[in-house]
């Protein structure tokens, strides 16, 4: 009967109504499209109680008004705490007031509805922006890399240029490059070190483009004005390369290559860990190459003088463990070819430790 009336009610002021008898049926009912929900508290197995906890749980933020005759002070307060939108009590004696709070409750069920509809049509926008930011992301990283892939090349066509100056430094980039690559992966460098060591081996003397020709190319000494110039070219290749934003470690690397442990080096005087693992690495094969190659100014060592003289200077001018790994690997290859002595390899601490 009160559910009877209190449709009727609702109706003679334009509402469409839906009555069930019990909480359970609210639930078995209910979707997105109910505005309000009107509930008693005393109803068969779940009670008032028990209904809005399990509609709080459905998350549709539809208002609930309870119509009770039980209308302690107790009961309101916990209707309220559970998010009921109002408390009514039975009987209904003004009908416009009860109007008025139907009322309301549908506003506020209408403001959740567009404040939901706004929410979700923003996060649409963003995403469809997020997508497309991300596609033009990819376009950029795509434009970067063509961009590094080209600089690259450049620089290693001038880097080719550079060496065909002379004919004894021919090969000597080629050959640092593999030695340093070989060196790395010994030590397990991860990929991208393995990367920016890859590409410091093959500047690193890049500076030397802008070296005299004739300091490269004299048969005899240096004077110190020919040698000052010649110790140069490690500040100018990291000049040379430092408007390349994608190469910064790169150029750490290049300019401190002729730096020494000891601190006695160029042009900065770094020394022990003020060089990186990679310098480390630069700083001994490029010496080993410069050792073992032919010069228009003295006799080339062999590898077993310059294995040694890198073993001599190790802790002085080269990183002992950078020293040891090296001579590891550039043994461990070579021997693949040719049989050395017993006495030879005796020489060095060849241990994995």
């Amino acid at each position: 009967m009160v559910r009877s009336t209190v449709s009727k009610i609702l109706e003679m002021f334009g509402y469409i109504v839906q009555t069930v008898p019990d909480g359970k049926c609210v639930i078995d009912v209910i979707n997105n499209t109910f505005d309000v929900i009107i509930l008693d508290i005393n109803m068969p197995g779940m009670d008032g109680f028990d209904t809005i906890n399990a509609l709080n749980k459905l998350n549709y933020n539809i208002p609930v008004l309870f119509l009770t005759g039980a209308g302690s002070m107790d009961y309101a307060m916990r209707a309220i705490n559970l998010g009921a939108y109002d408390f009514l009590t039975k009987p209904i004696e003004d009908l416009d007031i009860f109007n008025v709070k139907i009322r309301r409750a549908i506003e506020k069920r209408m403001y959740v509805l567009r404040e939901r509809h706004y929410k979700e049509a923003l996060e649409d926008d963003v995403r469809k922006k997020a997508e497309k930011l991300e596609e033009q992301n990819k376009l950029l990283l795509s434009y970067s890399n063509s961009l590094e892939n080209a600089t690259v090349q450049l620089m290693t066509s001038l880097q080719n240029a550079m060496e065909e100056k002379d004919y004894y430094t021919a090969g000597h980039t080629t050959r640092v490059t593999e030695y340093a690559v070989m060196l790395g992966m010994a030590m397990k460098l991860s990929e991208s070190d393995q990367v920016v060591l890859r590409r410091a081996a093959q500047f690193h003397d890049i500076g030397k483009l802008v070296i005299d020709l004739s300091c490269i190319q004299k048969p005899g000494k240096l004077t110190n004005e020919e040698w000052l110039l010649i110790k140069k070219h490690p500040s100018v290749g990291a000049n040379i390369v430092k408007p390349l934003g994608f190469m910064k470690r790169e150029q750490f690397i290049i300019r401190h290559h002729h730096e020494r442990m000891d601190g006695k080096g160029y042009p900065d005087g770094l020394k022990g860990d003020d060089l990186d693992v990679l310098t480390k690495i630069l700083v001994v094969v490029d010496s080993y190459d410069a050792m073992t190659s032919r010069r228009n100014y003295r006799k080339n060592m062999t590898m077993e003088e310059a294995l040694l003289e890198l073993d001599n200077c190790s802790g002085s001018q080269f990183d002992p463990l950078t020293v040891t790994y090296f001579t590891k690997s550039i043994v461990d290859f070579v021997t693949s070819n040719t049989v050395f002595s017993r006495e030879y390899l005796d020489n060095f601490d060849l241990s994995d430790n």
